[in-house]
């Protein structure tokens, strides 16, 4: 019987890949009308890309996967220092992020599509020592043509919420055959790693999360500080990373409760929404400046929004604020990172979806660092009340602070299970 369900799952999984290759083109050229990196580098997405022979590879599938690798990737290349490295991505945002931070010392390449012959032609043009797949990211042909080749498979910084582990219980043969083919799993939390083995992975390790590594940029630290500098006293609320569906419940609950002195920087997640966010913002009737029509975000004294239409400047916009809500979970959407946030000491507000970062957004209200509200108008209640009392702000940011230090070590521990590996 298990033969037969691994058989069965394999067929609909291939049937499913087949059924979606016609679209896969479609989709590059539809995506590719808003974000031209879609349309580059086409010869990668098809198994094409080439690298050092032996390296340490590592797959992070977007910006926050590929920003989350940074503190392992640190502690890899000081472990090993002569061994090159090979960073894989399937967004343009995630590549851009790659280049940004590890450009001068790695190659970054898109993973191919996972088509049996596709992942083959990319492992045998690029021959990794290791491979490191970052979060999630379980694909049946890549892990088994890893395994035909003798390349062990790490996942790192794993996470699995119930939703996800419900979806892969759906194949279970094939999830069990693939997480069985993994050589070390290295989970965030223990929730995380109970799903996991519960799937059938074996080598279960709970490491932290690595995002509690990430040290804010001093350059960015002191670049918000100036920005704010050039706000003057205006108490400041930022809406980070936020979601399709999220900014115009914000920006009426703006409109509707917060006093003319307010500022609202408002971050949109995904760099080609930025123009539709403008578009929302003038139809708030808010008056608005584009962050990329300044030399620095400036905010005259008639500005109610700022629109961060930037990349990489995250930190900043932190380090600028006076309170911050982390988006993506107004939206049943799963929330985004807040422990960015509370690693600058800013209060974090959350909306009620969050099970993406469960642990560490439970963690952050124990520690009172963070407060969750309902919806828009109890956001903008809720920032208002911590803009008008200092000392609330101040304990939450302090908490903030301590809450990210008491997490850190994941990249250590992460190292110290990829090192025997690469050096077997």
């Amino acid at each position: 019987m298990p033969v037969l369900r691994l058989l069965f799952d394999w067929s609909l999984y291939r049937l499913a890949l087949l059924a979606a290759a016609p679209l896969i083109p479609l989709r590059l050229l539809w995506r590719g009308r808003r974000e031209r990196g879609y349309l580059q580098h086409g010869c990668e997405r098809l198994g094409g890309a080439d690298a050092p022979a032996g390296a340490l590879w590592i797959h992070a599938v977007s910006v926050g996967e590929m920003r989350a690798a940074q503190p392992l990737v640190e502690a890899l290349r000081a472990a090993h220092p002569g061994v090159p490295l090979l960073l894989t991505c399937m967004t343009p945002t995630g590549r851009a992020t790659a280049e940004a931070l590890y450009g001068s010392v790695a190659t970054v390449v898109y993973l191919p599509y996972d088509y049996a012959w596709l992942v083959r032609r990319f492992l045998r043009r690029v021959r990794p020592r290791i491979g490191i797949l970052m979060e999630t990211e379980l694909w049946p042909n890549l892990i088994h043509a890893a395994s035909r080749l003798s390349i062990p498979l790490v996942l790192g910084n794993a996470r699995l919420s119930e939703r996800s582990a419900r979806g892969y219980a759906r194949l279970p043969a094939l999830t069990r055959a693939c997480l069985q083919r993994i050589a070390v799993v290295a989970a965030q939390t223990e929730a995380d790693a109970g799903r996991l083995l519960k799937l059938g992975a074996r080598s279960v390790h709970v490491t932290g999360n690595l995002k509690f590594d990430i040290a804010p940029p001093p350059e960015l630290l002191e670049r918000g500080a100036g920005w704010r500098a050039k706000w003057g006293t205006r108490p400041v609320l930022l809406a980070a990373s936020t979601r399709e569906g999220e900014e115009a419940p914000i920006l009426r609950a703006f409109a509707d409760a917060a006093p003319p002195e307010v500022l609202l920087v408002l971050v949109p997640r995904h760099p080609q929404r930025f123009d539709e966010v403008a578009a929302l913002v003038e139809a708030a009737r808010l008056p608005y400046r584009r962050r990329s029509a300044t030399e620095g975000p400036e905010a005259a004294a008639e500005t109610r929004v700022l629109l961060g239409d930037s990349l990489g400047e995250l930190f900043a916009y932190y380090a600028a604020c006076d309170v911050a809500f982390v988006g993506g979970s107004l939206a049943p959407l799963g929330g985004q990172n807040l422990i960015e946030a509370a690693s600058v000491g800013r209060p974090v507000l959350v909306g009620p979806h969050t099970f993406n970062f469960d642990e560490a957004t439970r963690l952050a209200i124990e520690a009172g660092a963070a407060l969750r509200i309902d919806d828009a108008d109890a956001l903008v209640g809720a920032a208002l009340k911590l803009l008008g009392d200092a000392a609330l702000r101040a304990r939450m940011g302090e908490a903030g602070l301590a809450f990210a230090a008491r997490h850190r070590g994941a990249a250590a521990r992460l190292e110290g299970l990829v090192s025997p590996l690469l050096a077997a």
